[in-house]
């Protein structure tokens, strides 16, 4: 298999993090990962657009030459697939629970501090606005506050014990906040010692740049 990808995005960094930690488990998925440089247009020529016709990242390409190009899809895939020592567990709840928590993180926090990113500071070079940045704050106080209360409880990680998508996925988004130097994380002290000691696993030094 291959991963199309580009370092930073917050899409492909949250998949790269899932292999990561898959990987430290002790799983081996030989996934072969392939830089798509975004800042030349590489993900608009017509090599890419082959594999994803939204010309977005990362695509997974499977061994019988077909593409996944969604995030979540890719990393489900791989838990179906690859299902020992799964971040998910085996569980039907457990599974439901950590698949909940994956998405209050990307919809209610990730999306909208990569739209607070182009706002503010754009790497894309799109125009700042100020109105917008501050709108998007103002509501991510909310889904920050329930992460703070998950945390209360003296959780390592997100769900628990060990790694899950949900961590993948809030690490690879206060990375791109990072990138134009904000921060978001406020007065949340259990949040912010989350996101100290994520940085300081095996698999996030090997992927997170900053």
């Amino acid at each position: 298999m291959k991963l199309y990808m580009v370092p930073l995005a917050p899409n492909p960094t949250k998949v790269m993090l899932y292999i990561a930690e898959r990987e430290a488990l002790g799983t081996r998925l030989d996934i072969e990962q392939i830089v798509v440089n975004t800042l030349k247009g590489r993900h608009r020529e017509p090599e890419h657009l082959a594999r994803n016709p939204f010309g977005t990242l990362p695509v997974l390409e499977l061994d019988d030459g077909t593409y996944l190009i969604e995030s979540l899809a890719i990393m489900e895939y791989l838990e179906e697939r690859f299902a020992a020592d799964s971040l998910m567990g085996s569980d039907p709840q457990q599974r439901a629970r950590a698949r909940d928590l994956e998405r209050v993180v990307e919809l209610r926090i990730a999306i909208p501090m990569g739209g607070y990113v182009h706002a503010k500071k754009s790497p894309l070079g799109l125009p700042p606005d100020p109105v917008l940045a501050q709108s998007i704050e103002d509501k991510l106080q909310a889904p920050l506050n329930h992460l703070e209360s998950l945390l209360s409880d003296e959780r390592p990680l997100l769900f628990g014990d060990r790694a899950s998508m949900a961590d993948c996925t809030l690490a690879s988004a206060l990375q791109f906040v990072r990138f134009i130097q904000a921060d978001l994380i406020g007065e949340r002290p259990k949040l912010r010692a989350w996101d100290e000691r994520y940085r300081q696993r095996s698999a996030a030094k090997a992927v997170l740049k900053w």
